[in-house]
């Protein structure tokens, strides 16, 4: 097998947005295969290898629409990984009210409802998937994305401009909230005094520079960030030789709105001036009350 061939393996639960992602690889290149039996990967990265350069990315949509042939799934990965040097496993993933939701907006049962109820089919798909999630080499939580902000996510990690660089998320929370099912790394700031009590900062949120003075001016915030960022850099070289190539870094405080806000912004500063790293900042929770 060339070693040069990249291989993409997306899976994920049943509307989470697989059809999604399959088109936006189709609109950066790739050759896209849905709804693949796993028994029939090799077959199709060896057909790309006769081709020669033409086909240099594949990419094939596995998931629990195979019915039984879904079984051999993990045992289909396993034969592939150790030849195919760029193989990568992506996991799309959804919280519970989010599948309902939009299982509902098209009016579709879910394939393993089977007589039981959306909730039925969708406990039974993530019982069935939980060790593919675990082994998986990227989870995208698409729970508040919609068909444009996904197509962006996917254009941003598996473009071609992106292989070379090892692509950092930071992201802001409210512990309140529930941690990213994403995260690669959680980080908490909540040991820094909360700009919330301060009347005249309630109304403000970590992006507004009197916020971000207040935070980045507590005792232990510079040191935490100095500390963090040094223990960050070789695990981004790891990364790196174990070709990881996107990461999800997330910083915690209370909502989601003062802290981590002004930390996850400096942090993204200070980690743009790495290496061999691409660096975006979101903020999941800023817009919540």
């Amino acid at each position: 097998m060339p070693t040069d061939r990249q291989i993409l393996i997306m899976t994920g639960m049943s509307g989470a947005g697989r059809s999604t992602a399959a088109d936006a690889l189709e609109d950066l290149g790739w050759y896209v295969v849905d709804n693949l039996p796993p028994q029939m990967l090799r077959p199709l990265v060896e057909l790309a290898e006769h081709t020669g350069d033409t086909i240099p990315r594949v990419a094939a949509v596995v998931d629990v629409r195979g019915g039984r042939l879904f079984a051999d799934v993990q045992s289909a990965l396993e034969s592939l990984r150790g030849t195919a040097s760029e193989l990568r496993v992506v996991f799309l993933d959804a919280t519970d009210q989010a599948l309902v939701r939009r299982f509902e907006q098209v009016r579709r049962p879910h394939p393993l409802q089977g007589d039981g109820t959306l909730l039925d089919g969708i406990a039974a798909e993530r019982a069935r998937m939980a060790d593919l999630r675990n082994q998986s080499d990227v989870v995208i939580d698409t729970s508040d994305l919609n068909v444009h902000q996904l197509a962006a996510v996917i254009a941003e990690q598996f473009s071609e401009a992106a292989d070379q660089t090892t692509r950092i998320a930071v992201e802001s929370f409210g512990f309140k909230y529930g941690l990213p099912s994403d995260a690669d790394l959680v980080a908490d700031c909540r040991f820094l005094p909360n700009p919330f009590w301060v009347p005249e900062l309630r109304p403000l949120t970590g992006l507004d520079p009197a916020v971000e003075k207040y935070v980045l001016d507590q005792e232990g915030a510079a040191e935490f960030i100095d500390a963090y960022v040094a223990a960050l850099a070789p695990v981004l070289a790891g990364y790196r030789r174990e070709n990881k190539r996107h990461a999800t870094i997330a910083i915690g405080c209370t909502g989601g709105k003062h802290r981590s806000v002004a930390i996850a912004e400096e942090l993204g500063r200070r980690l743009r001036a790495l290496p061999d790293v691409t660096v975006s900042v979101k903020h999941r929770d800023l817009g919540r009350e």
